[in-house]
């Protein structure tokens, strides 16, 4: 394939954005009309994972292939809790050592875009450290300040105040689109959106608050105490749990994501890109659903964003390549993070770089002919303390089945995700055979990685 016969990539990464937070995902709240036509003109995935419940380590396992145990990048960058457990040990940046999928693609000539968040590293670290030609706003935060200029955001000039950042993220994506010229282009298009601060233009609020009435939400109990945090810094607060979706700030900045995204489809078809260009939709983690304000909901999964549940890992994805791709697929195969980095190098026609993405597959076969991948399992990793109540652990996912080792007690606990996506009903002990086997399988796994294990806290006290 020659240079110019190749595909453009825009891989647009959302910030905790839950499972069901799009409508053709389920959402009978939040109004997304462009993404639910991306999923009539593309492919809809049903059981894509990111590789972490938590930010960073996803972001870095787009970018290089490789599980976040692996790389040693296990928690979001500035995380740093103690329970029962102390946190183990992690890497705050992706190494330069690294080839990340943005430098295997300019080493093929095209044209590299970052636009958003990073989340990766320090300065030394950055974007255009790592393969991309051009980054505006990537830098260490993990979230805006806030949502309306002047966000002050490092690599980001302000604009005019009130200025939102979603449209104006999406206004310098817009230009660089436009003005690229004739050569492929790969863009990681990562909004902060919809990551707190929930903030939206007050018109959206309005909308949806008028929305919940006329549907009743708000005569719905809209929350539920859990526990007290297990971790210390929290142990005084309860976990609060988000029974329904109803939030009209977080509608609003949905939507605006939504139309956001819109502008960006409308500006592929207008450059004459749309017949060559892929267009991936995700989220880096799953939706806030259990503190900081509690502003989502993924049932029927169980939890959220920092919990090692499904509520934490699965992820809204939609892909789009006309002529390539039937549109108004659907897609059941399980697939991660890991998997982004060769699927893209196989639509590229490039070689894969084995050494590097060691723990992705391409699912290029799946979008073309529905062909299975050769792939026994999915694991994750995550030995640190949630921010939103989740404990340190382990899980994997074989089949229809999912085993999760709590390291604080060594718990285990087997769901049957086919009869069972709320994850209500631990089989572990009626299933003796296949909790053996996947207890062994994720030993097995993160002792190939050298995942590190949290280690007990000997000045923890069992405060309650």
């Amino acid at each position: 394939m020659s240079l110019h016969d190749r595909p453009n990539f825009i891989f647009i990464l959302i910030d905790d954005m839950g499972w069901k937070d799009v409508g053709c995902c389920g959402s009978m709240f939040y109004e997304t009309p462009n993404l639910d036509r991306m999923a009539k003109e593309g492919v809809r995935f049903t059981n894509a994972y990111a590789s972490c419940p938590v930010c960073s380590p996803t972001r870095a396992s787009i970018m290089t292939g490789r599980y976040p145990a692996r790389l040693g990048l296990t928690d979001y960058i500035g995380g740093n809790a103690r329970g029962k457990l102390i946190d183990a040990p992690y890497i705050d940046h992706l190494p330069l050592e690294e080839k990340t999928i943005a430098s295997a693609l300019k080493d093929a000539g095209y044209r590299t875009y970052h636009v958003g968040k990073w989340h990766l590293g320090g300065e030394p670290y950055y974007p255009e450290r790592h393969g991309f030609d051009i980054n505006i706003a990537g830098c260490h935060w993990g979230a805006p300040r806030t949502y309306f200029s002047p966000y002050n955001i490092p690599n980001f000039e302000n604009g005019p105040d009130g200025e939102y950042l979603t449209d104006r993220i999406t206004d310098e994506a817009v230009k660089l689109i436009k003005n690229n010229g004739d050569k492929p282009f790969f863009m990681y298009l990562s909004h902060y959106a919809v990551h707190i601060p929930i903030q939206t233009p007050q018109s959206y609020i309005k909308k949806y608050e008028q929305k919940a009435k006329e549907l009743g939400l708000d005569q719905q109990k809209t929350f539920e105490e859990g526990d007290f945090f297990p971790c210390e810094h929290k142990r005084d607060r309860h976990i609060i749990r988000r029974l329904i979706q109803s939030d009209p700030s977080y509608a609003g900045m949905v939507e605006n994501l939504d139309e956001n995204i819109g502008r960006i489809l409308e500006t592929v078809e207008e450059t004459g890109y749309a017949q060559n260009t892929v267009v991936f939709f995700t989220s880096d983690n799953g939706g806030l659903a259990t503190a900081e304000g509690s502003p989502t909901c993924n049932l029927p999964l169980s939890e959220g964003k920092g919990w090692m549940y499904e509520g934490g890992t699965k992820e809204p994805l939609l892909i789009k390549y006309p002529n390539v791709i039937k549109p108004g697929g659907v897609c059941d195969f399980p697939i991660t993070s890991t998997d982004f980095y060769p699927t893209i190098l196989d639509m590229a026609g490039l070689d894969f770089l084995p050494e590097q993405h060691c723990d992705g597959l391409s699912f290029y076969g799946l979008l073309q002919d529905g062909s299975t991948m050769d792939r026994d399992a999915i694991f994750w990793h995550y030995p640190h303390y949630g921010n939103q109540g989740g404990t340190p652990g382990s899980s994997v996912r074989c089949g229809d089945y999912k085993l999760i080792e709590f390291f604080e007690d060594s718990r285990l606990k087997l769901y049957n995700l086919l009869d069972d996506v709320s994850e209500e009903n631990n089989i572990a002990e009626d299933k003796p055979n296949i909790t053996k086997q996947l207890k062994e399988m994720l030993s097995d796994w993160r002792a190939s990685v050298e995942a590190k294990i949290p280690e007990s806290n000997p000045n923890y006290k069992h405060w309650r």
